[in-house]
């Protein structure tokens, strides 16, 4: 996927999103007179140095006068070449002289950006590709991205063709995968063709991120081992995260009644089956949470008519995950793991690898399986504890390296992880699932396969 590896490291920690209002405003406003300046108080993160910082929305303005600058010079809309970005860079300071000074200092190369640092003025502007970076004391304390500059010239990107594609990016805000997304996939038993589109973007107010999918994956489904009970529809859905998600004070337990997550191939993850033991046909109906012995539908002595990704259909057809997807981050472990989605709370769920001081290993769950055998009676199933059900295991702290909701801090930022292991991907949410993530009444939960699976 094409995506930015690195922002330059003395520049993240003023990061933020620019309204994508931006991009309405530039597409139809060609000819920009600058802004002049106000003398404002310095501001925050630049000591010493006198600053002339302006209101937010002159802020933004100014932002856009620097991209129109760079993107009407730019006609193939990229800065490719180290010669490429000092011709933007020097077009921009021909026509935007008080902002950019001491005019051509020197175009540093830093991990894929070219970063020209303007010490009179104190603002680095930063190009990468089709992307254009701008932070400094007249646009504010914040780093701010503009975007693609295809999509605030007003034109539409072509859409990045993921079909069975890998990832590979780690960062953890959902703003930085950003772009339109397309797959051809296929159902394999019914030999039917699909296309897969997801769309990610930000919201005008800079709060979320959201994603739009038609639910079909990037990769082909349905294949021998499958047992789906409804054939899979393209079924559109819309989600959203917030950009910076936030511990709530206590764990809010997964339920059947908000889906866990959304991956970036545009298909959600609904962990919990309604299907409990001596309840209805033991296969749907098990809608309530605090009822005992609910059936793991990724346990091997189960039967939910999943295909090889560890997936199957909702009643309106909706293709979801149990657990590991078994797509998108590479399952042999060759490298660290990416970024593969985020939860309903807006935390990043990772896939299964790390690095640990140079070895590259899986992450261990925390949740073992009891010991002893369950009660029997009419309403328990009796029987050893063998992960039959979620309530055959319980969370042993310290005991591997996820905590209660499977999720641990690394390098700064708090995700869960795919594990080959109950709780598969998480067990609860560490933030406040956002209410996108709020099924809709008669939208179904995941149910066992058709008569013969349990």
């Amino acid at each position: 996927m094409k995506h930015l590896t690195y922002l330059p490291a003395q520049l993240n920690p003023w990061r933020t999103e620019l309204s994508s209002e931006l991009s309405t405003e530039l597409s139809t406003e060609r000819t920009l007179e600058p802004p002049t300046p106000q003398n404002l108080p310095n501001p925050r993160g630049y000591p010493d140095t006198p600053g002339k910082p302006l209101r937010r929305g002159l802020v933004q303005r100014t932002a856009l006068w620097l991209t129109t600058s760079l993107t009407l010079l730019s006609g193939a809309l990229q800065a490719d070449t180290l010669a490429n970005a000092n011709a933007l860079f020097a077009y921009a300071e021909t026509n935007f002289s008080d902002l950019l000074q001491p005019a051509n200092p020197e175009t540093q190369v830093l991990q894929g950006f070219y970063v020209r640092h303007y010490t009179e003025t104190q603002i680095h502007l930063g190009v990468q590709g089709d992307n254009v970076w701008a932070l400094g004391e007249q646009l504010g304390p914040d780093l701010i991205y503009v975007g693609k500059l295809a999509a605030v010239m007003g034109s539409t990107p072509d859409a990045v063709d993921i079909s069975d594609a890998l990832l590979s990016n780690r960062r953890p805000e959902c703003s930085y995968y950003a772009e339109n997304l397309t797959s051809a996939v296929s159902d394999l038993k019914r030999g039917l063709s699909f296309t897969g589109n997801v769309a990610i973007s930000v919201a005008a107010d800079s709060s979320e991120c959201v994603i739009t999918a038609n639910s079909i994956p990037n990769h082909d489904f349905n294949d021998a081992s499958a047992a789906f009970a409804t054939n899979v529809s393209a079924v559109d859905a819309e989600f959203r995260i917030p950009l910076n998600p936030a511990f709530a004070s206590s764990p809010t337990a997964i339920s059947l009644t908000t889906d866990t997550g959304i991956l970036l191939n545009g298909v959600k993850i609904d962990l919990l089956a309604a299907a409990c033991y001596n309840v209805g046909d033991e296969r749907i109906g098990c809608n309530d949470m605090d009822q005992p012995w609910r059936f793991d539908p990724m346990s091997p002595l189960t039967q939910f008519g999943t295909d090889s990704h560890n997936a199957h259909t909702q009643p309106d057809g909706t293709y979801h995950y149990h657990g590991n997807p078994l797509a998108l981050f590479d399952q042999q472990g060759a490298s660290e793991s990416p970024l593969i989605g985020f939860a309903a709370d807006g935390f990043p769920i990772f896939g299964s690898y790390i690095n640990d001081n140079g070895a590259i290993r899986a992450v261990t769950s925390s949740y073992q399986l009891k010991t002893g055998s369950r009660p029997q009676s009419a309403n328990d199933p009796g029987g050893t504890y063998d992960g039959t059900f979620v309530d055959d295991y319980h969370y042993v702290a310290g005991s591997g390296d996820l905590d209660e909701c499977n999720g641990m801090m690394r390098n700064g930022a708090y995700g869960y992880y795919i594990v080959n292991q109950y709780p598969w991907v998480l067990a609860c949410f560490k933030g406040t699932p956002n209410t996108s993530f709020n099924k809709s009444v008669g939208s179904g939960n995941s149910q066992m396969g058709p008569p013969g699976g349990m």
